[in-house]
């Protein structure tokens, strides 16, 4: 499909935002919707993640008969270049971005899935209704107006948002967002929870481009999953696709947010992860190591909790000493600080699963979350499946940090709790997975 200019001007006056969607629609082709006859009518759901700094939306469909999802659409729009100034996300910054980037990306998700199109008559809406929805959103209200009143309604059963956990002004973006659709579209809306998208994401496996063959009924329950990010750290015990218990988690800082806080230390840019990753690859290559073992916190205690906050100020500690010492902060030595903290957090985190493979007997891990996207946890994970002769699930690469894929596929179990945009929905910044045992 060919960028079209026009097609971008109908609903964008402002500048960026038409830039935002030129570029986005900026793609190649558009995907065969047909799919042939069934006996079953698939179930097609658009998901849409706002809890952080990634701008989301997917478009899947699920055949229940076949038990398989085909990805119709799928866009992340990322703000970390915009974040990166402030070593961190900015919550106030990133519900002004959700509100810039939604209708962009939900146009070039529909359009990949070949179904986005405009209408030959405007469409009616109740503008006093759509005011108050998004009273709170005035960068997007003008532009959602817009929008819609050109648009056919897509072919969708269900619009998955997620209400929880995350920063709480980015939630309340998507969340009033996927009320405006539900109101003008008459689609019902999905309260979802982040936490469990990053579970349900490892649970389909790639069978041929865009698509995925469903996992959930061909494991043994109960299941442990190990869910590691920027904001959280959790051992879950999923006794089935929707009943999860908290074993373990974070006493303070999650991994994620450990990785950064010791960039930043070393003076490295954020996001940490990726970056000190890369330099302790790099260091196991050329044999550097670290001027001083780091402390591997609470990996003999008898629970299934975590904490980093010590290894983050004893990285501190040791580059003050170094310092006084006169001895530089070179490459070379950051590499290989670098190392040994990816491999003090790798240790705790094996060590804690293997803990609760043992207390559990489980069959199975199940691994989500953006910190899984780091090759040395990966691989360990990895190992101790093998020993343990258990089955592993990890999310494709590109699956693992925040997108809206998993929040359709939360979207798609969570069905029957599907509510109308007149509920009542509320963005809950610390809203659990579970409860904790």
């Amino acid at each position: 499909m060919k960028k079209n200019s026009d097609s971008v001007k109908w609903f964008c006056n402002n500048a960026r935002i038409a830039q935002l969607v030129e570029h986005f629609l900026d793609v190649d082709g558009v995907p065969d919707s047909s799919s042939g006859a069934r006996t079953m009518k698939p179930v097609k759901i658009l998901g849409i993640e706002t809890s952080c700094d990634e701008t989301a939306v997917s478009f899947i469909e699920v055949n229940e008969e076949s038990e398989t999802v085909k990805i119709l659409g799928n866009t992340v729009h990322s703000q970390i270049d915009i974040h990166a100034q402030y070593g961190g996300v900015f919550p106030i910054l990133a519900k002004r971005e959700h509100q810039i980037n939604l209708i962009p990306v939900l146009v070039k998700t529909l359009t990949e899935a070949g179904d986005f199109a405009r209408t030959e008559t405007k469409v009616k809406i109740n503008e006093t209704e759509i005011d108050q929805i998004l009273k709170n959103e005035s960068e997007l209200l003008p532009h959602f107006k817009k929008f819609i009143s050109n648009t056919k309604k897509p072919d969708v059963d269900y619009i998955a948002v997620t209400v929880g956990p995350g920063l709480e002004p980015a939630l309340w973006v998507g969340i009033n967002f996927a009320r405006a659709l539900s109101h003008v579209w008459n689609i019902p809306i999905v309260p979802c929870n982040h936490m469990e998208g990053h579970v349900l994401t490892a649970l389909i496996e790639k069978e041929k481009a865009g698509d995925y063959k469903l996992l959930d009924k061909k494991i043994s329950y109960p299941a442990l999953s190990l869910l590691i990010s920027g904001g959280h750290t959790q051992i879950v015990l999923v006794e089935k696709i929707g009943n999860y218990k908290i074993v373990g988690e974070t006493r303070d800082d999650a991994v994620g947010e450990c990785f950064d806080k010791i960039a930043r230390t070393l003076g490295l840019p954020y996001p940490g992860g990726p970056i000190i990753s890369k330099l302790a690859r790099e260091a196991r290559e050329k044999g550097i190591t670290s001027p001083e073992p780091l402390p591997r916190p609470m990996i003999k205690s008898n629970d299934m909790d975590f904490s980093f906050s010590g290894l983050k100020t004893s990285v501190l500690y040791l580059t003050q000493r170094l310092k006084e010492k006169n001895v530089p902060l070179d490459n070379t030595m950051v590499s290989g600080i670098a190392r040994e903290a990816e491999d003090a957090i790798t240790d705790v985190i094996v060590a804690k699963m293997k803990k609760a493979v043992e207390k559990f007997a489980v069959e199975t891990i199940v691994i989500g979350g953006g910190v899984i996207a780091n090759t040395n946890i990966r691989e360990h994970l990895e190992k101790l499946a093998t020993e343990c002769s258990i089955k592993i699930l990890l999310p494709q690469f590109d699956h693992s940090t925040d997108n809206g894929l998993m929040i359709a596929l939360a979207g798609y179990f969570n069905k029957s709790k599907a509510v109308g945009f007149d509920i009542h929905l509320k963005a809950v910044g610390t809203l659990p997975i579970g409860p904790r045992i």
